[in-house]
């Protein structure tokens, strides 16, 4: 394992008692104040990581979902916020970036993906 910087979709922690789906709803209007519409779970993917010099292990359950406000997509950037308050920026990207060697974590993504926009 090495540490490498890269993108991941946004998303987070579930809270004890919620659904996965109910997460990525939350998750999502917490961090950029926005709604999704038509949440589908696409799978689950578990990887051992490096993040900061310190090993990580997560379980991490993927979701596909659209913005209620397709404006959102016009945006190069979105401010959003984490748990703590602070701010972070989020970038649209496309597929065939991280095709090319772009780094989209948690690991096995980009297939999982591929997969289903085929």
């Amino acid at each position: 394992m090495k540490n490498v910087v890269g993108y991941r979709p946004l998303g987070g922690t579930i809270e004890f008692g919620e659904r996965g789906h109910d997460t990525v709803v939350r998750e999502i209007r917490e961090e950029i104040g926005a709604e999704l519409v038509d949440v589908r779970y696409l799978g689950t993917l578990e990887n051992l990581f490096v993040y900061l010099g310190r090993p990580g292990h997560e379980i991490a359950l993927i979701y596909m979902a659209h913005l209620r406000d397709g404006s959102l997509r016009d945006r190069d950037l979105i401010t959003a916020r984490d748990d703590a308050g602070g701010a972070f920026r989020c970038l649209w990207k496309q597929l065939d970036e991280f095709r090319r060697g772009v780094p989209l974590y948690p690991d096995g993504l980009l297939e999982m993906l591929t997969d289903r926009t085929r």
